[in-house]
């Protein structure tokens, strides 16, 4: 991957608000602040409607945050996308999750140990990325696990993650390395 197509910006290219949320966000997660927030900032009047719609998915969406993380870090995982796979990795551990389940969740769905609603959500997240629908069998499993808001939530979860994870690619940003 080359250097980042579009450079983190300051205070001034990102605006007050901006800059004091990647520097708290930076904190939370262990790192410096965000390069994507500092990327994405430049654009102030995008950033801002994007950071509440990712908001309402991660961290206040209406999953268990465990599983929230599952499903990023699945996507991630799917797409190939450092960035996302390691700061998610950093948050999952807040939430609950393992190194094993990390590992478990590189390895996929079939993996030994997970619940059998994990393993729908993750079966799903695979199907989606894979062929940007779900069947109707995997959408009777994943209805017998998630009322129709849930359902919707994680559709728009994954989604989400995926156009992220294409515009990380395409911006060519780097892990934030740690503090």
């Amino acid at each position: 991957m080359s250097a980042p197509r579009i450079a983190p910006g300051g205070r001034r290219d990102v605006g007050l608000a901006t800059w004091l949320l990647s520097r708290a966000a930076g904190r939370v997660g262990g790192t410096r602040p965000p390069a994507l927030f500092l990327v994405l900032g430049r654009h102030r009047r995008l950033f801002r409607g994007w950071l509440r719609f990712a908001g309402r998915l991660m961290p206040r969406g209406t999953l268990p945050r465990r599983e929230t993380e599952l499903v990023i870090l699945r996507v991630a995982q799917l797409r190939s996308c450092r960035y996302e796979f390691e700061h998610h990795r950093r948050l999952g551990r807040r939430a609950g999750l393992t190194p094993a389940d990390v590992a478990r969740v590189t390895a996929g769905p079939e993996a030994d140990g997970w619940t059998e609603r994990e393993r729908t959500l993750l079966a799903a997240v695979d199907a989606l990325h894979r062929d940007r629908d779900l069947d109707d069998a995997c959408w009777r499993r994943l209805r017998a696990h998630l009322d129709e808001k849930a359902a919707i939530e994680l559709l728009l979860l994954a989604g989400h993650y995926e156009m992220l994870a294409t515009t990380i690619a395409a911006l060519r940003l780097q892990p934030d390395p740690p503090r």
